[in-house]
């Protein structure tokens, strides 16, 4: 690791740079501060950010509130897909089209308070971050496209990924994977975050959307009714390649995120049982969405024939006419054209055995051997 790497990995907040003091106390109180010694340097981290982050969140509520509140948001495009399944390639793709906007590492990191501080902060912090994501060397900047599913963490906590910070909890945090095992209130609460999120990105912007978050593969149902006119692409993969890929960066973000310790022996349950939820779900409420209004592609596809396939993503979500944005979205292939994808050595029999078992609806599905 570089010293970016080194630092961030050891002190760095992380996914709660953005929190604020109140939300990092009662997190806290929530986790009966069930904080190994060992990361304590970034709970302390943490704690420091929160304190700045308070101050402008009051700002930015009293400064903005009045306006953002009266946005509207244009139906998004969701992205979809697991994790590894090329939701990024496909985000990045579709950011070089100039007439969507997107939430980029930033804003997803400082939900609270990126209209205020974004200008004054992301040139500073971008000299401690590292120039490629580490769990599989892809180029990576705060004003890349990113998760919203992050500044979800941060405005309510209510994602699957507070298990990167808190993996002994894994089964709790799981719960708003698909939402189904959440209550009512708590779906409200992170109605309301997600709308709050999409609003400010809104008047900033004054643009579609473009939104890329693995969890809301299983959340088809509650986007409809959040967005009935939204248009959904789903991307899929080899599933073999996905356990792999999904290995190597459920790793890196325990180690880069994780406030606790993880059972590593946990690993493989983990990575099998989330696909296996999110991908039963999606293929239960897939069917809710209206005609027209859904694309599939094959990471494969797409890695073969990046032109043809997004054009055939526009045609068939009847999106702006591709050939406006053609030209940037050669050039971003052309500047990825050397990328190595990450190599993995063959999975074991049983391993294997387990896959193809826990996910042969997506083997069959797509015709996966």
């Amino acid at each position: 690791m570089n010293w970016r790497e080194r630092l961030l990995a050891s002190v760095g907040p992380g996914l709660l740079g953005g929190i604020t003091f109140h939300q990092w106390i009662h997190l806290l109180r929530q986790e009966h501060f069930a904080v190994d010694p060992a990361r304590l340097p970034r709970a302390l981290s943490i704690t420091i950010q929160s304190l700045k982050n308070s101050a402008f969140h009051w700002y930015e509520q009293h400064h903005y509130g009045s306006l953002v509140e009266e946005v509207s948001i244009e139906p998004p495009l969701f992205i979809l897909g697991h994790w590894r399944n090329g939701t990024t390639h496909l985000h990045q793709l579709l950011a070089q089209d100039r007439r969507f906007a997107f939430p980029n590492g930033y804003q997803a990191a400082f939900p609270h308070t990126f209209l205020t501080t974004e200008a004054m902060d992301s040139r500073m912090i971008s000299h401690f971050v590292p120039k490629r994501r580490p769990m599989d060397n892809v180029e990576w900047t705060l004003a890349s496209p990113q998760e919203d599913e992050f500044a979800l963490c941060i405005s309510c906590f209510k994602s699957p990924c507070m298990a990167w910070i808190f993996p002994r909890r894994r089964k709790h945090w799981g719960r708003y994977l698909s939402f189904r095992n959440a209550s009512q209130n708590e779906i409200a609460e992170w109605r309301a975050a997600f709308e709050l999120f999409l609003k400010k990105l809104t008047w900033k912007y004054r643009r579609p959307l473009v939104l890329k978050s693995p969890p809301h593969t299983c959340r088809v149902r509650l986007l409809l009714e959040m967005f009935p006119q939204a248009k959904f692409v789903h991307i899929h993969r080899d599933p073999y390649a996905v356990f792999q890929s999904t290995q190597k960066m459920l790793q890196t973000m325990l180690h880069w995120q994780g406030l606790q310790r993880p059972d590593l022996h946990e690993l493989d349950d983990w990575i099998l049982e989330q696909y296996r939820e999110m991908y039963e779900v999606f293929f239960e409420e897939r069917a809710l969405i209206p005609p027209g209004c859904y694309h599939e592609m094959g990471f494969e596809n797409l890695e073969k024939n990046p032109l043809g396939e997004m054009e055939r993503l526009y045609e068939t979500l009847d999106l702006p006419d591709f050939r406006a944005a053609q030209a940037d979205v050669q050039r971003y292939t052309a500047s990825v054209r050397n990328y190595r994808k990450n190599r993995f050595p063959a999975l074991q029999p049983e391993i294997k055995a387990r896959i193809s078992s826990m996910w042969r609806t997506s083997f069959k599905e797509w015709d996966y051997a």
